[in-house]
């Protein structure tokens, strides 16, 4: 027969080591230390690219709308002929 012998060292082990390391002479402090401060938004500047953004937007959907009349009215010619 063969004798198997199972060590389980997860939670049976004897030795603690929880030592300080004592390589740490100053307290760690982040890398950034101002604050942030909030920068102020001007309404007046948001208000301006939103009405770029939606005059782009119009301007956008106008090309597609009058294109789609040229199309429905060009088929209609088509179709009358």
């Amino acid at each position: 027969m063969v004798k198997l012998d199972m060590n389980n060292k997860g939670f049976t082990e004897t030795s603690i080591n929880l030592e300080t390391p004592n390589e740490i002479n100053h307290t760690e402090k982040p890398l950034k230390t101002q604050l942030k401060k909030q920068k102020r938004v001007d309404i007046n500047i948001l208000k301006s690219k939103l009405h770029e953004t939606e005059a782009k937007e119009f301007r956008k959907n106008l090309t597609i709308f009058i294109s789609f009349l040229i199309l429905i009215g060009s088929l209609g010619i088509y179709l009358s002929i």
